[in-house]
């Protein structure tokens, strides 16, 4: 099955970038476009009834900055000679990279995973891993080279 387009989620973290760069190489081999992918999650303030979404400034700035942040990778997508665009989406961060999968026809998911285990894996969940269960194609999960060589 050949790779014509590739999603990259990102949350700008060490861990995303690295997986960014290993799918411009990927991308490259491949001849492949990219697609960024950033997800804001709403996040309530308060618990129990009467739950408050961030306020609306907040979000406004989570997105500008989000914006830049896709548009510098982006950058670096256009640099190395490929085609790719960007998406923002907020909600649940598994489900937007799902549902940008199949919306955008993607062939092939390239994203870093920090590597949480035992008790921060479990309090936090791995957004890698339901990922790795419910995306309708391929998905390759990078790790940091400190981590692998680690193992």
């Amino acid at each position: 099955m050949p790779i014509q387009h590739i999603l990259v989620p990102t949350d700008f973290s060490p861990y995303a970038e690295q997986a960014l760069t290993y799918a411009i190489g990927m991308a490259q081999t491949l001849k492949a476009r990219l697609t960024l992918l950033h997800v804001i999650q709403e996040l309530p303030l308060g618990a129990g009834e009467g739950l408050t979404a961030f306020p609306p400034a907040y979000l406004q700035e989570l997105e500008a900055n989000a914006q830049q942040g896709l548009q510098q990778a982006l950058q670096r997508v256009h640099a190395a000679g490929l085609a790719g665009d960007s998406a923002l989406i907020f909600g649940a961060p598994f489900n937007a990279i799902i549902e940008t999968t199949r919306d955008k026809h993607v062939d092939l998911i390239i994203m870093g995973t920090q590597g949480r285990t035992g008790l921060a894996h479990l309090l936090v969940g791995s957004v890698a891993e339901k990922v790795v269960r419910l995306a309708p194609c391929p998905v390759l999960v990078t790790r940091s080279q400190s981590e692998s060589s680690a193992v």
